[in-house]
């Protein structure tokens, strides 16, 4: 099995923020939060569509796993 293949630990940056309690921001502090978070989504969102399309590529080039398999 591949480490990229593995649940990634309970305490990433994701879990510890998700779990942070945000009471004590200020309107314009959570406004700066959420302008952060939509940016990292679209940071993860075009490494995953990168990744999708080199995958792609692999597997059309050394005939990989067919759509729909798995």
């Amino acid at each position: 099995m591949d480490e990229s293949d593995l649940p990634r630990p309970r305490g990433d940056a994701a879990s510890q923020l998700a779990s942070e309690d945000l009471g004590p921001y200020s309107q314009a502090e959570l406004a700066a939060r959420i302008a952060q978070l939509e940016a990292e989504i679209a940071r993860v969102k075009a490494h995953r569509d990168k990744a999708a399309a080199h995958r792609a590529a692999a597997d059309a080039l050394f005939g990989g796993p067919k759509a729909g398999a798995g």
